[in-house]
């Protein structure tokens, strides 16, 4: 075993000092997730689409700005594991709730529409938050990988990679739980009241709900509020949106290198390749939908390990809101926000024209 495969693993092995901290951030976890199972048995909780994601920020930032401090110095060490180790591993493990067979099964369509509005609302949200809103680049490129990929937990996956703060996670996270639940109950009233049937039949609908809207959950309310088949096919399209973010975290971390260093464009690339901080866990996460498609896996052991998942996610989301100062949320004012609002209109607006154009095609 090399040396370098040593230390990663003796990295992601919690130590004594994590003990204390990773017995808080489950149990905080654990509640969350039964908040969330009784807020889907009801007909509120269904329609507000909360996750155990969301709940974890939420009750999470309330402990933080509260209680916490109080006991941070013994419960640090083991929030600090949660919010980035955990974090890395859950996102690996996220591969078990797709296959290679499911993408296929949407064709190239969804595969189309996925790329063209991942793109194009990255980019249109840098521009507009550096040039226009003049917001600082880490909360920026926060926001746009939450609304152009997965929501939460493209925002957290990225973290990492822009070396971002956790009151600028927790602000990107706002705005897509913000305007990633306007979008889940504003798309089923819109096609219901028949403002989409001139353009989007069902199954483009599904299309364009799981290109545009920005959480998982909130894709599941959306698509099955018309039927189970355009849920499927939603989440689905969602998914392969999930996919990209490897490749997408890989790319940012070569360009963002390129920018932190001086002359880099003068270098060789395999020089320009050895400096970027390849975000490994983002291909581990391929490499678990490989697995998850290829491999003569048990449903029950696969069942598990998305459970296992959903409770390393909900942790490190809970840790992060335990970490977040509202003072620092304040500070940031209403721009982050405003971008999120503008970047809201482009997904139905501009999504529904890349849908549209591509199902012409």
């Amino acid at each position: 075993m090399t040396t370098a495969l040593q230390r990663t693993l003796d990295s992601y092995t919690p130590r004594t000092p994590h003990a204390l901290g990773i017995v808080v951030v489950a149990i905080g976890s654990m509640l969350c997730l039964w908040l969330a199972h009784v807020a889907a048995t009801s007909s509120v909780g269904r329609t507000l689409g909360l996750s155990s994601l969301t709940l974890a920020i939420i009750i999470g930032m309330l402990l933080g700005n509260s209680i916490y401090p109080r006991y941070a110095p013994k419960l640090m060490a083991g929030v600090g594991f949660a919010k980035s180790k955990l974090l890395r591993l859950a996102i690996v493990l996220y591969g078990f709730k797709l296959t290679f067979t499911q993408v296929a099964g949407v064709g190239l369509p969804a595969v189309l529409c996925d790329t063209l509005v991942l793109g194009s609302t990255f980019f249109l949200t840098y521009q507009l938050g550096t040039r226009w809103l003049k917001l600082d680049k880490q909360t920026t490129l926060l926001i746009g990988a939450g609304a152009s990929i997965c929501g939460a937990a493209a925002v957290i996956a990225t973290e990492p990679v822009v070396e971002a703060k956790a009151h600028k996670v927790t602000i990107a996270v706002a705005t897509v739980v913000v305007f990633g639940t306007l979008s889940m109950l504003l798309y089923p009233f819109l096609y219901h009241l028949g403002w989409l049937a001139p353009w989007l039949d069902a199954e483009s609908y599904g299309i364009y709900s799981g290109s545009t809207i920005h959480e998982v959950a909130q894709v599941v309310v959306a698509g099955n509020a018309i039927n189970a088949d355009i849920g499927n096919t939603a989440v689905v399209t969602k998914m392969i949106r999930v996919m990209m973010l490897a490749p997408f975290l890989l790319l940012l971390s070569f360009v963002l290198t390129a920018k932190r260093e001086p002359n880099t464009e003068k270098m060789p690339l395999k020089t320009r390749l050895q400096r970027v901080n390849v975000p490994w866990f983002a291909f581990g996460f391929i490499a678990m939908v490989a697995v998850h498609t290829w491999l003569p896996i048990d449903a029950r052991l696969v069942s598990a390990l998305v459970q296992m998942d959903n409770v390393l996610l909900t942790m490190a989301m809970f840790a992060l809101g335990l970490t977040t100062h509202l003072g620092a949320i304040k500070e940031a004012g209403i721009k982050p926000l405003l971008l999120g609002a503008v970047v809201f209109g482009w997904l139905i607006l501009g999504g529904g024209l890349i849908n549209v154009g591509v199902s012409l095609l």
